[in-house]
């Protein structure tokens, strides 16, 4: 006897709860998704709210070295500079330039990929990877409205998250659900299909890790498709367009996967009458917004140095598998800014080739090009904030220190108090640095005699003897650093010299902060660079 609708009903949610808890399961015995769903829902956080800035952002990228490598590699090579630029250098000059809501979308995407590296099915975890954000990419051409492309772009971008869990984790049913895909001859959705095979759909098992990751509302809302008919009638900047347009986004994607180029035509159209109203979509929109996010994806997978073998199908979704096909387009430049930030150029500028390739790490290198990053700033208008934070991540970097925290003179005090700080724990150390100026308060610790004598100091073991009794006692307490760095920052006012502040970088591990004379003098010139930031600040006033 074939058994009931209602048996089947319950093996299937039985099927669910098995899924979810034994990914749940293999997502705790490794640890990279789980610390990766932490850092998106802190620069989702960051990016979208009204009273975090450019420092918060930078510092939360900065906390992954993997991860800040490429997204400066992406953002020189998708040629956000223009003709003659020099290179982006910093995190912190990036997210001026691109903008934070830009460098987020970029930084999720990576931190995708980054996570994703299980060599046993590298293939298809790439083409799923590009499979996402080409979803991501459609929904933000779509978008006019810029802040709209930013918010479609992660609608659409995290509705895939559940597939990219299973074919990361669960190889065997992703296995499964293509070959049941397959076999329908296209017939099956990818949600119908995963629901056959592991009892819960890919936009379910998402939504329920999201949940776990403890994701902003906006985005969970995101993560499955709009229940329902579609909506007959034009929808206006809601959720529920968001939530549709991340629909067709992520179909448009799946169509350019499984079809030849001869076939898109017909089926984008078969898409654009279905969406057109609730929508607005025009005539040929959609493959006009397919055309150019081929082009930014596949600027993407060239600065990731992301190699597609020929006839995979994967290779559908760039820009190189239609180079003989007539595009839409073809007599016009094209604008390669990416992942939709909103950034054109008629012309590029030559890629460094130091950032594009993966040459060892080099103080001296990474010091240069903070100081230009820093030079250009200053030459353009700028907010002092910013340029104090290039110089402070530049530092943290090239000595690929732990903590580096700057200290200002306050106006009331007349003491140097700590303002920002970046690296591992630095924000909860950064309250206790207070450095008095003057002897009258008996004789001055190490910290107050640098600032006061104006003397660079590297102490390059905490823990002897004649350093111990002369630091600090919140030093002592609270930092704990076994070696560091002291900048003091003077500059002439009325022609007497007056200490404006200190550079203060550390490492966990004593003897390991090295600096030689030529670092030292690359030092002296970002010095100078925050000293002309100062002046610059003051005389615009």
């Amino acid at each position: 006897m074939p058994p009931t609708l209602a048996l089947d009903a319950s093996a299937t949610q039985q099927d669910a709860h098995v899924t979810l808890d034994f990914l749940m399961r293999r997502m705790r015995q490794k640890t990279d998704f789980p610390a990766l769903g932490a850092s998106i829902t802190r620069i989702q956080s960051l990016s979208t709210s009204e009273t975090e800035n450019l420092h918060t952002l930078s510092e939360e990228i900065l906390k992954d070295v993997a991860l800040t490598q490429k997204l400066l590699r992406v953002v020189n090579a998708a040629r956000y500079r223009d003709a003659g630029m020099d290179p982006i250098s910093t995190v912190s000059r990036a997210v001026t330039l691109v903008g934070m809501a830009g460098i987020r979308n970029v930084a999720l995407s990576l931190m995708l990929v980054e996570h994703m590296d299980d060599k046993q099915h590298a293939r298809q975890l790439k083409e799923e990877f590009l499979r996402t954000v080409m979803s991501g990419t459609v929904a933000s051409e779509l978008c006019a409205n810029a802040r709209r492309a930013e918010e479609a772009f992660v609608a659409a971008l995290f509705r895939s998250l559940g597939r990219l869990l299973v074919e990361y984790y669960l190889p065997e049913d992703a296995t499964q659900v293509r070959d049941l895909i397959k076999a329908s001859m296209g017939a099956l959705s990818d949600e119908d299909a995963s629901v056959r095979v592991m009892g819960m759909g890919f936009e379910s098992l998402g939504q329920a890790v999201g949940e776990e990751w403890g994701l902003p509302t906006e985005i969970l809302g995101h993560m499955r498709a709009p229940q329902g008919r579609m909506p007959s009638k034009p929808m206006g900047p809601t959720p529920e367009q968001l939530s549709w347009l991340a629909s067709l986004a992520c179909e448009i994607s799946r169509t350019m996967l499984l079809s030849e180029p001869t076939e898109l035509g017909s089926k984008f159209s078969a898409l654009e009458s279905q969406y057109a109203t609730p929508l607005a979509l025009a005539r040929g929109e959609i493959n006009d917004a397919a055309f150019r996010a081929r082009k930014k994806l596949s600027e993407l997978a060239s600065a990731l140095e992301m190699h597609v073998p020929q006839g995979d199908p994967a290779e559908r979704l760039l820009d190189s598998f239609y180079e003989d096909v007539p595009s839409p387009e073809a007599n016009e430049m094209a604008s390669v800014d990416e992942l939709g930030l909103g950034t054109e150029h008629n012309d590029f500028g030559d890629l460094d080739l130091d950032l594009m390739l993966d040459v060892g790490h080099d103080p001296v290198r990474i010091l240069n090009s903070g100081i230009q990053d820093v030079a250009n700033t200053l030459a353009d208008d700028f907010k002092l904030t910013e340029v104090l934070q290039m110089i402070l991540e530049t530092v943290l970097r090239a000595f690929e220190c732990h903590r580096v925290v700057l200290c200002l003179r306050d106006v009331k005090s007349g003491q140097l108090v700590g303002r920002i700080a970046l690296g591992e724990g630095a924000e909860s150390i950064r309250p206790l640095f207070n450095i008095p100026l003057d002897s009258g308060q008996g004789p001055p610790h190490l910290f107050s005699a640098a600032c006061m004598k104006g003397v660079d100091t590297l102490i390059k073991n905490a823990a002897q003897d004649n350093i111990v009794n002369r630091l600090p006692v919140w030093f002592r307490d609270r930092v704990q650093a076994p070696t560091f760095l002291l900048l003091p920052l003077v500059m002439k006012r009325q022609g007497v010299e007056t200490v404006m502040g200190m550079i203060y970088a550390d490492k966990m591990r004593a003897d390991s902060l090295q600096v030689d004379q030529h670092q030292l003098s690359l030092l002296n010139t970002l010095r100078k660079q925050a000293i002309m930031a100062f002046k610059q600040a003051s005389s615009s006033r």
